[in-house]
């Protein structure tokens, strides 16, 4: 789908705030109220643009995560698909470079990621498994990098969260039916939650849409400290995701950029930056799986 700049000025505001009404969206955007629905429908039904809700893991629990570089035996793509059949995984792709597959491991403390490191090992045909344990993200285009101000959720909380995660954009008054509250107590509890940091609501775009079609990611070691090189690196635009790990490396990170010139340019930079020391790149070929609505639990 071609996107001139009115659909591209949508999806901006809609990536910083997915839950805008048609209304607000409108005068941000310049058009009627009406034209501006219909640009948002036109975009959303062929899945071009995905308004997700994501909820902060520490509310599921989910505590402990890692980065996995992964060896295989013959063929990638049956691997990296049975891979993505774990509930535990909510980003995989198939890489070019020093190793074939990329996961992201997201589970309730460092016992159960231990045990789904482990789990990894054993699918058939994987060689060899290579984890960066993230002990801090510093930037993410999806989840939220701060700790939720608010923290007794109680069931009605946990139903919001679902509806959200299902759609969105679902009407105040059509959640409050899911829930079973009046609409204004539904909205109170609604903003209260993504205030609080509980849950952000935004669009999701492919990034070939908008001429970012590459995605590269990075891993960097640090000799000395190394907030002064991830605050720098987390300010720069195509910097879109940087986590703070042990392992290997320090930082890992990825790249969105509309070349692989642009991504060079990148990595270039970030092996000139003072305290740098080496880093670590790899293209993703091909996205088998990224879905962070790994379920609500029971409250």
């Amino acid at each position: 789908m071609d996107l001139d700049h009115i659909d591209l000025a949508i999806v901006r505001e809609l990536q910083t705030d997915g839950r805008l009404t048609y209304e607000a969206l409108a005068q941000r955007v310049g058009l009627s109220r009406p034209a501006t629905r219909a640009r948002v429908q036109r975009l959303l039904e062929p899945g071009t643009v995905r308004v997700v809700a994501v909820v902060h893991p520490a509310v599921r629990g989910l505590t402990a995560s890692a980065h996995l570089s992964i060896d295989v035996h013959g063929a990638a793509e049956p691997v990296a698909r049975a891979i993505a059949a774990m509930p535990q995984a909510p980003f995989v792709t198939l890489t070019a470079g020093r190793h074939a597959i990329m996961a992201e491991l997201r589970t309730p403390g460092f016992d159960a990621l231990d045990r789904t490191i482990e789990a990894v090992r054993s699918v058939p045909n994987v060689a060899g498994v290579d984890p960066l344990i993230s002990t801090r993200h510093l930037k993410d285009p999806y989840l939220m990098a701060d700790d939720p101000t608010v923290s007794d959720l109680d069931e009605t909380d946990f139903r919001i969260l679902d509806a959200l995660e299902q759609d969105g954009r679902l009407p105040f008054a059509d959640l409050a039916e899911r829930v079973g509250l009046s609409p204004g107590a539904t909205r109170a509890r609604t903003l209260r939650l993504l205030e609080g940091g509980v849950v952000k609501v935004l669009a999701l775009i492919r990034p070939e849409v908008l001429g970012l079609g590459l995605l590269c990611g990075f891993a960097v070691r640090v000799e000395g400290a190394r907030e002064p090189v991830a605050r720098e690196l987390t300010a720069w635009d195509q910097v879109s995701f940087l986590s703070a790990c042990v392992g290997r490396a320090e930082l890992v990170g990825t790249i969105t950029a509309e070349s692989l010139g642009s991504a060079r340019a990148t990595l270039d930079a970030a092996r000139a930056l003072p305290g740098v020391r080496g880093v670590e790149s790899w293209v993703h070929l091909e996205l088998v799986k990224e879905r962070y609505d790994l379920g609500t639990p029971a409250a």
